[in-house]
């Protein structure tokens, strides 16, 4: 791991990088969805205070990554809003944030971990495969999605 990263919690403080974040991939690939405005602007609401958890990296005091576990029930979390600035990808932040998520689930005994993605995004469908990610039959809220992946975690090594 890279020692310039750091993996923080989630604050009040961070909702705007976590919606500047976010929103640079979102516009750039595809659009903003009504979901996506309300999670962005109130993640405290839409993620924290129904069970969820929100990492922030920060890379040389910059926060420049995020990703959330939006709590689906006792045995599952979706992995959600993951975004690593553009110029700050290929340092391995994303791996190390989603390294961090998958064990934060591990701790809370989570048995399974679902994302919704696009084929589109080929580098974050690689990296969710390198993770033990599979693909799944397609559900879900976000129009632009095609593509469903869990991770069951007590399948998964350590």
């Amino acid at each position: 791991m890279n020692p310039d990263i750091a993996i923080v919690n989630y604050r009040s403080h961070h909702q705007s990088d976590f919606e500047r974040l976010n929103r640079q991939w979102i516009e750039k690939y595809f659009w903003m969805e009504p979901i996506d405005q309300e999670v962005l602007q109130n993640p405290e609401s839409h993620i924290l205070a129904t069970g969820g958890h929100i990492f922030m990296a920060e890379f040389q005091n910059q926060v420049v990554g995020t990703v959330a576990l939006k709590w689906v029930s006792n045995q599952q979390y979706e992995f959600t809003k993951m975004a690593v600035e553009e110029k700050f990808q290929g340092l391995k932040i994303g791996y190390t944030l989603a390294k961090e998520a998958i064990e934060f689930c591990r701790k809370q005994k989570v048995e399974q971990i679902i994302l919704y993605s696009n084929t589109r995004l080929a580098p974050a469908i690689k990296l969710y495969q390198k993770l033990g990610f599979y693909e799944v039959p397609l559900d879900g809220p976000y129009k632009r999605s095609n593509i469903k992946m869990q991770l069951d975690l007590n399948l998964s090594p350590a």
